[in-house]
């Protein structure tokens, strides 16, 4: 895994310092990090397989895109940032839609314990994504995402599972009135 900074934050998401990602994953820290959530206009969302090798749930199922922040980047610059490192796409109308906190431990000894700013945005079309980040990708409709959940819950990144929902409310309250 590549040298890289991870901001330490409290509860309030007030930075607290800063230290290595992995020493952070590997001591279970509360770390600000965000999940971008892009649907096309047939109201699906663009999921993407985690590479093989990433350093935790690599081969898993996820939303769009999701990373790190840089200390004195906002959401919204590192959303775009790491859209066109893992997808090389720019989504349009990307807006910050809720944050929440969880914690989830892995088998190799790492926990993700981030305070998750959620963005929701559009794209239509195809990535062309970055092989080391995404194994794949492809569009799903909210039932299709709730069966595959339902039938096969392994196969998705923890955080995914616990907002996926929360995610599909706040699309379709923004864009469809409902």
């Amino acid at each position: 895994m590549k040298q890289e900074n991870v901001i330490l934050v409290d509860t309030a998401d007030t930075i607290v310092g800063s230290m290595e990602k992995y020493e952070a994953h590997r001591k279970g820290l509360l770390h600000r990090a965000f999940s971008v959530f892009l649907f096309n206009d047939q109201d699906q969302l663009l999921l993407q397989q985690r590479a093989l090798d990433k350093y935790h749930c690599g081969g898993l199922w996820t939303n769009s895109c999701c990373s790190h922040q840089r200390l004195g980047e906002s959401n919204l610059d590192a959303a775009r940032r790491r859209l066109m490192e893992e997808l090389g796409i720019k989504a349009f109308d990307l807006h910050d839609a809720f944050s929440f906190v969880y914690s989830a431990q892995f088998d190799n000894g790492l926990t993700e314990h981030e305070f998750d700013h959620v963005l929701i945005g559009k794209f239509n079309g195809e990535p062309a994504f970055n092989p080391t980040e995404v194994a794949a990708v492809q569009y799903m409709d909210q039932n299709q995402i709730k069966e595959e959940i339902t039938l096969f819950p392994d196969k998705f990144t923890p955080w995914f599972k616990l907002i996926f929902q929360r995610t599909f409310d706040a699309y379709l309250e923004k864009y469809r009135g409902e």
